[in-house]
């Protein structure tokens, strides 16, 4: 352990539902709704029309600009509407919805394995942006973006976040136990086609089972190291992790290519390394459901595009008790009013808490504790971002770096009032955007 980045907090990790648990394949479903744009950017652009027939792995989208990724079809089926539906968020977006094909097999029959040491770095970048592969920690950023390097720059060191600092979430660490030679491929090819010198993996010393089998994995592999890291919260943040491994604060105003540094996650590494060896494009994703409302708690392989309540209903549905449902982790997760929303790109788990984790709370008045600054890892106010939210002063609000807010949930977490401070703050971040 070399460094440890600054503020931050310490949740309980309540892990131990699921950190035992090998990935299960989830049984296809009837019905499946791809919203168009489920990354960060444009829109995805719909190639299919009402009534068509796709295959398993189709394209049924292209990218609508340079920050924005394909789309494929996770099932073979017919394509019924493309219409604005509810996604994530509870907002209605447009999106594409096919209804499997009951007497399919939905089997995908590998491609030969692309040669990917032959191709330029463009060619390599046009192959990840129409695989549909975006960053799958939760922003859903389009990877091709973060290997576009202006003229130049030149990344230096491939940094892996296998860190999986949010709470509950295992699907990264049993994804490193049980597929790491798919995991050191995706190094492999990201490495050589980046031209970095050295590749490290972070990973949080609460996973010592993933970080021996990768230590195991790699002694004959030259320049790529696993690094353990202190278990602090939000450790997985992309400035928060290269202060952790480098020692380097990276400034606001920087991308971490700016000083010579890609930053990816495990899954998306294991993503290429799946694309690269079948053509296995972006049509599934690996997840955790847990919390105290789920019956059984699992890490599954979930199709794009399933309905929230059908990995629910193979889990054995929500106990009586359950009063909460999220999207993602309890720290920067969203709770969700509705189980007929998708499984999209970025969705990391779904969490189901009773009313002992989900007990509804008042808000107090601030007490100037300081707190929330002490935790913030960017060394914002949120308190005072939290006061200028609720009076709507949106102008002031980018004075004091609104922009830098990463949304961890750290200042929320720490406030002994249970002032909502991250939810203020990205609301007023999306209606500031708005005007």
């Amino acid at each position: 352990m070399r460094h440890r980045f600054s503020h931050g907090v310490h949740p309980q990790q309540n892990k131990e539902l699921t950190v035992d648990l090998p990935i299960q394949r989830v049984p296809f479903v009837g019905r499946y709704v791809l919203p168009l744009d489920q990354h960060l950017g444009a829109p995805a652009q719909a190639t299919v029309n009402v009534g068509e027939r796709v295959r398993r792995g189709q394209r049924i989208a292209r990218p609508g600009g340079f920050v924005s990724t394909a789309l494929h079809s996770p099932v073979t089926g017919k394509v019924m509407a493309i219409e604005p539906r509810r996604a994530p968020g509870g907002k209605f977006s447009p999106s594409i919805e096919i209804h499997a094909d009951p007497f399919a097999t939905q089997r995908l029959t590998p491609n030969p394995p692309i040669d990917w040491l032959s191709l330029t770095l463009e060619e390599f970048i046009h192959h990840i942006q129409w695989a549909g592969i975006v960053g799958l920690g939760g922003a859903a950023f389009p990877s091709h973006v973060k290997y576009s390097m202006p003229e130049g720059k030149k990344i230096e060191y491939l940094l892996i976040n296998g860190a999986e600092c949010e709470p509950y979430l295992t699907n990264d660490h049993r994804l490193m136990l049980e597929r790491p030679d798919a995991l050191l491929q995706g190094i492999a090819i990201v490495k050589r086609k980046l031209g970095a010198k050295r590749a490290i993996i972070g990973i949080e010393t609460n996973k010592p089972g993933a970080i021996d089998t990768l230590r195991a994995q790699i002694k004959r592999i030259h320049k790529v190291d696993v690094m353990p890291l202190p278990v602090k919260y939000p450790q997985g943040a992309e400035r928060m992790l290269i202060k952790a491994v480098f020692g380097y604060e990276l400034p606001a105003t920087k991308l971490p290519r700016d000083i010579g540094i890609a930053v990816n996650n495990v899954s998306s590494l294991v993503a290429i390394a799946d694309y690269f060896g079948s053509g296995l494009p972006l049509i599934e994703r690996i997840i955790t459901v847990s919390g105290s409302g789920v019956t059984y708690p699992a890490n599954l392989i979930v199709p794009i595009g399933t309905p929230l309540r059908e990995v629910l209903r193979f889990c054995g549905g929500l106990r009586e008790a359950t009063k909460s449902v999220i999207m993602g982790g309890p720290m920067m997760g969203q709770p969700i009013g509705s189980l007929d929303i998708p499984i999209v790109k970025g969705t990391s788990g779904i969490l189901a808490f009773t009313e002992k984790e989900a007990s509804t709370t008042f808000e107090l008045p601030c007490i100037r504790c300081g707190r929330c600054l002490a935790a913030c890892p960017h060394f914002l106010n949120p308190s005072r971002l939290g006061r200028l939210a609720k009076a709507r002063r949106f102008d002031e609000m980018r004075a004091y770096r609104l922009t830098d807010c990463v949304e961890c949930g750290a200042c929320s977490y720490a406030c002994p009032s249970e002032i909502p401070l991250v939810q203020l703050i990205r609301t007023a971040k999306r209606e500031s955007h708005q005007r």
